[in-house]
């Protein structure tokens, strides 16, 4: 292998990780990151709350029904529809608090958008506002 090669195969490792790295620390990978790992724990949350106090509120309004332990058994097979009921009611939640919080977050961002003022022209695009009426004005005489 001679120096040139060398020195290509350096420079493209070095451009590979510098693209990475680039990658990697953009906004949007990181907001992404952040995100997930706050779904997770948001989610965590939300099965608590459904299996530790809703569903048993649910079992006992329903006449003392404990829902993780429904099941149809067809031999040794069971088949647990009690864990999907929850499943579903855990997504609803889930589902709603989104809704909730993305209607609250464009409440904020029109609030925001309503108390800017108008932004004035910049120095250029006032000289070419000038320099189309003054062509307008030309080719009218």
């Amino acid at each position: 292998m001679n120096e040139n090669e060398k020195i290509r195969l350096a420079q493209r490792g070095k451009g590979f990780m510098g693209e990475f790295k680039t990658f990697v620390s953009r906004g949007n990978v990181m907001d992404l990151s952040v995100g997930i790992i706050i779904g997770s724990a948001f989610t965590a949350v939300v099965t608590a709350l459904t299996s530790n106090v809703l569903m048993p509120i649910i079992g006992v309004a329903l006449g003392g029904v404990d829902f993780s332990k429904l099941a149809i058994t067809f031999g040794s097979a069971s088949i647990g529809y009690g864990s999907f009921i929850q499943a579903v009611i855990n997504f609803f939640l889930i589902a709603v608090t989104v809704f909730l919080i993305v209607k609250g977050m464009n409440v904020v961002t029109r609030k925001k958008e309503e108390k800017k003022e108008p932004t004035k022209p910049s120095g250029e695009l006032l000289i070419l506002t000038e320099i189309r009426d003054l062509l307008k004005m030309q080719q009218e005489k």
